[in-house]
């Protein structure tokens, strides 16, 4: 008698195969016995609360270790609660494959329960989208899928599962058997195109090197410390290039970011891009013959927003290698004009810094809380960070010392990452560097959007230290008289500022449904007692709520963060 399998144990033994380890969703018809069957095998499923939540998870796991995680999302609307997270991943170049269920292939265009064109619904956010034909073909495209999230730049594949193949059975000799997908292929750049880099970087009177985040997924922080050390080049990271190598190194200069860029003759991208994070690469932010020598797995990437002087293709780790290996020594003295001109802008801009971290006044700012919160936390903690003026004052105030040790609301600008990510970062660390913390920074507005996510910190147990910068409101908000003052006797729909939110609410109450006891601090005194019984937790999740002026602002800039067109 032939041995028959059914779709759903084909589909976890091919994700099993692939090295899938983690797993995350909102289980429903059609997908529960894909939860059930994936955890008898070994994958660490995690049930979330919201499928953008779980799509968040499943990507940050793959960008912590390098393999996709899954998101396990039900047909119909589940499916399309995801598309927001599978866009950010394809933006950020994260590796997730999202698993959708989806209505039996014979119900199709009948009107079958939450019917929808899934596939083409997600084909625009990801790199691979596919329906296998059959129960015979889903190890094939399980395989192609993981290729494709992590070959090249990284990013989203979507893999959708009719009801009926997945609860179908077939003989298990028919089934396709791939072997696991290998690791990406390492490439290097031409060694002519090196030479010319280190001829450029060696004649630069003001060159710079920007670190980003590619830097940090391809694990080059070891290449890129043995490069910056031996030419003495000045470095600024991008927010998640933080850590690659360590915010407080003596060559960082972070502090004066604005004049590095604006003043640079030559710069250096180590796995970054020049969109809207780096101003493009053009003026008023950049001197107008500035000049780029670009690192980059991704071909296309290059000369998108102008021409870089040198392209340099292939796996950034390798290429900074390359770099390290053909210059001869320091390419520019710490006495030169230009680290001393770096120097004097960092000096005086940490100053200003200082002086309103140290304004502990109440009604609190910023500054004051991030500081406390930067002193306080262990040197090799995860730091998930996302609001407005939260995550940007939090990339100057809160410090990396690692790689990949920062997630925040990256290239995408999404909204709502936070306690997704954090999530991943916990489980990561748990399972790979026990001990460690995850400390995510939340403005009140993006904690709204996935604030039932702390639930399921206090079902697996996750000590994660959640810090909410409250300001009332959606960039500032108002006092509690304020706010009842512009509304008295008005609809509230009309007079409700569009950017407040309610006054003084009690977040940290939210723990008091779990039978805990969150913190609500109104002054530095409170939050250093808070934070410090909060990392006393090992078993269970904090949450401390910190009240601050809802008109604080970030210093003065010297130009305005994003750079926009004038029509």
């Amino acid at each position: 008698m032939a041995e028959e399998v059914e779709g759903v144990q084909v589909l976890v033994d091919a994700l099993v195969k692939q090295g899938v380890e983690y797993m995350f969703g909102i289980v429903g018809i059609p997908v529960v016995e894909v939860a059930v069957v994936a955890q008898q095998a070994g994958i660490k499923y995690v049930g979330m609360r919201n499928e953008q939540a779980a799509c968040y998870a499943a990507q940050a796991i793959g960008y912590l270790t390098g393999r996709p995680g899954v998101c396990l999302v039900v047909s119909g609307p589940g499916l399309l609660h995801v598309i927001g997270g599978l866009a950010n991943a394809q933006v950020n170049c994260w590796p997730l494959i999202v698993i959708g269920g989806s209505s039996d292939v014979d119900q199709e265009g009948m009107g079958a329960f939450q019917e929808c064109p899934q596939v083409e619904s997600c084909r625009l956010y990801c790199k691979y989208t596919a329906r296998p034909p059959t129960i015979a073909t889903i190890p094939y495209h399980v395989a192609k899928a993981v290729k494709c999230a992590t070959y090249g730049r990284p990013g989203a594949a979507y893999l959708d599962f009719p009801g009926n193949i997945l609860s179908g059975k077939i003989d298990k000799s028919l089934v396709q058997d791939p072997p696991k997908c290998p690791p990406p292929p390492v490439t290097l750049a031409p060694s002519e195109a090196v030479t010319e880099a280190v001829t450029l970087l060696s004649n630069a009177q003001r060159p710079l090197v920007v670190v980003g985040k590619g830097a940090a997924y391809g694990r080059a922080e070891k290449e890129v410390n043995e490069f910056l050390e031996k030419t003495g080049l000045p470095f600024l990271p991008t927010p998640m290039g933080k850590g690659v190598v360590p915010d407080d190194h003596i060559q960082c200069v972070s502090a004066a970011r604005s004049k590095a860029l604006l003043e640079a003759d030559v710069v250096l991208l180590l796995g970054a891009r020049l969109n809207w994070i780096l101003h493009f690469g053009r003026p008023p932010r950049y001197a107008p013959d500035v000049k780029f020598i670009h690192v980059d797995i991704c071909p296309e990437e290059f000369h998108n927003s102008l021409n870089a002087s040198v392209a340099l293709l292939g796996d950034i780790k390798a290429v900074t290698g390359q770099l390290a290996s053909a210059v001869s020594g320091c390419l520019i003295q710490r006495s030169s004009p230009w680290w001393r001109s770096l120097n004097g802008k960092s000096k005086a801009n940490r100053q200003i810094n200082e002086a309103m971290a140290n304004d502990t006044g109440e009604p609190l700012n910023y500054y004051a809380v991030l500081s406390t919160v930067n002193m306080m936390t262990p040197k090799n903690a995860i730091i998930v960070s996302e609001g407005a003026n939260t995550m940007d004052i939090g990339r100057t105030m809160l410090l990396n010392a690692f790689p990949r040790h920062r997630l925040d609301a990256g290239t995408f600008g999404t909204m709502g990452v936070g306690l997704g990510f954090a999530i991943a970062a916990a489980l990561w660390a748990r399972d790979h560097a026990p001990g460690k913390k995850v400390i995510c920074v939340e403005g009140d507005s993006a904690f709204g959007f996935s604030g039932m996510e702390m639930e399921t910190m206090y079902r697996y147990g996750l000590p994660i230290i959640v810090v909410i910068v409250n300001n009332n409101g959606i960039y500032n908000g108002l006092d509690n008289e304020t706010f009842n003052d512009v509304r008295e006797g008005m609809d509230s729909t009309i007079a409700t500022p569009p950017t407040s939110l309610l006054p003084c609410v009690h977040y940290e109450r939210i723990a008091t449904a779990f039978d805990d006891v969150g913190y609500f601090c109104k002054s530095i005194v409170d939050l250093r007692a808070a934070y410090m019984q909060a990392l006393s937790n090992k078993d269970r999740p904090a949450l401390i709520n910190v009240m601050i002026n809802p008109m604080a602002q970030r210093k003065a800039q010297d130009f305005d963060w994003l750079t926009r067109s004038k029509l």
